[in-house]
């Protein structure tokens, strides 16, 4: 069985782990390892140099070509593409690393042991990570188990918590993450091998969906199709059924003027309501203009305050657990800077929770 992650653990291990040991990353694809590695490291100020080994036909593209040394009649290999002309610590990422072809493979397995190719070593303080795309469809070759040895194998499943709190903090259009957000299990779907080009959705696809209804206020018929070439058929259809109902309930508007938005607040469902919860705390744990942050939690006491009053203990228990959860550090610390209300009445909810 093997060890599994999400997000948050994955990021804990990047910091922890020694760059001498490499990490290999197995996963569904379009979940995005690719983009957490990159972004990652990007913030880190650490140059990332992304191969993508399935796409290799030639060991050549991984060592450089060979030719005559001046001076000698030696043969060396001259520098690849891709190598490291700055002497400047880099991350290798292998994408695809279960694609490569065998002599790809050979390659590669001189540089997870070495660090080096054909006698050049990689620049000191250089780190190795590869990616798997699990599942039989993606598997060219076996991968031998010496090389697999040679990493700290993590299969990595991202939550779809994570993702929406990374769709708001990238400000994604808000009805792909209302749906998800009401819909978690249309975030990954379960592809079918038999079907031949029938397409599913997945972490990358709602992206593009996002992207391409941004400037659109409607979904028509051809919209609906243009969707559906990107997640399939059934969830297209289910998607524009969500967007055509959606509540006047916004979290967003909450925020910005309860006051405004309280009558709507009486008819909401118990369910409607805790999604909302979810959407406020990524909105405020992904801002980070103060005078918006001040904004935001001031229409949030009003808010609690609003729970607090009309005895609404279920709804209430579930924003208790969103503030008490390790998923929004930010906007716990935001709370507390700007709303002592909030913070005693969070104490005295779970002690009474307690008794």
């Amino acid at each position: 069985m093997g060890v599994n992650i999400n997000t948050i653990e994955l990021y804990r291990i990047l910091e922890v782990t020694p760059v001498e040991q490499n990490i290999m990353l197995v996963g569904r694809h379009g979940i995005g390892k690719s983009r957490i590695i990159n972004d990652y490291f990007t913030e880190r100020n650490r140059k990332v140099v992304s191969l993508f080994l399935g796409q290799m036909s030639d060991p050549g593209d991984i060592i450089g070509l060979p030719a005559l040394s001046k001076g000698s009649n030696r043969t060396e290999f001259r520098f690849p593409f891709w190598f490291p002309d700055d002497n400047r610590a880099v991350v290798l990422f292998l994408d695809e690393l279960n694609r490569a072809r065998p002599e790809i493979l050979q390659t590669v397995m001189d540089l997870v042991l070495n660090k080096s190719l054909a006698g050049k070593r990689l620049p000191e303080g250089s780190q190795i990570i590869s990616a798997i795309n699990e599942g039989e469809e993606y598997q060219l070759t076996d991968l031998d188990p010496a090389l697999v040895s040679r990493f700290n194998v993590y299969h990595f499943a991202p939550t779809t918590d994570e993702w929406l709190l990374w769709a708001s903090g990238i400000q994604l259009d808000n009805r792909v993450i209302d749906f998800i957000a009401n819909n978690p299990d249309m975030l990954d779907e379960t592809v079918n091998l038999d079907s031949g080009l029938t397409k599913t959705a997945d972490r990358r696809a709602w992206e593009r969906v996002a992207t391409l209804i941004t400037p659109l206020t409607e979904i028509d018929k051809t919209i609906e199709k243009t969707i559906a070439g990107i997640v399939g058929i059934p969830t297209a259809l289910k998607f524009s059924a969500h967007i055509k109902k959606m509540t006047q309930l916004n979290a967003m508007d909450i925020l910005l003027n309860f006051k405004k938005q309280a009558t709507n607040l009486k008819k909401a469902q118990t369910h409607e309501i805790t999604v909302m919860n979810e959407a406020m705390f990524r909105i405020i744990e992904t801002e980070d203009a103060p005078e918006k942050v001040k904004k935001y939690i001031e229409n949030l006491e009003l808010y609690v305050r609003w729970l607090v009053d009309n005895k609404r203990q279920e709804e209430l228990a579930h924003w208790t657990t969103l503030y008490e959860s390790a998923m929004y550090p930010k906007t716990r610390f935001k709370i507390l800077s700007h709303s002592q209300f909030i913070f005693q009445h969070v104490v005295s909810f779970i002690q009474d929770l307690q008794i």
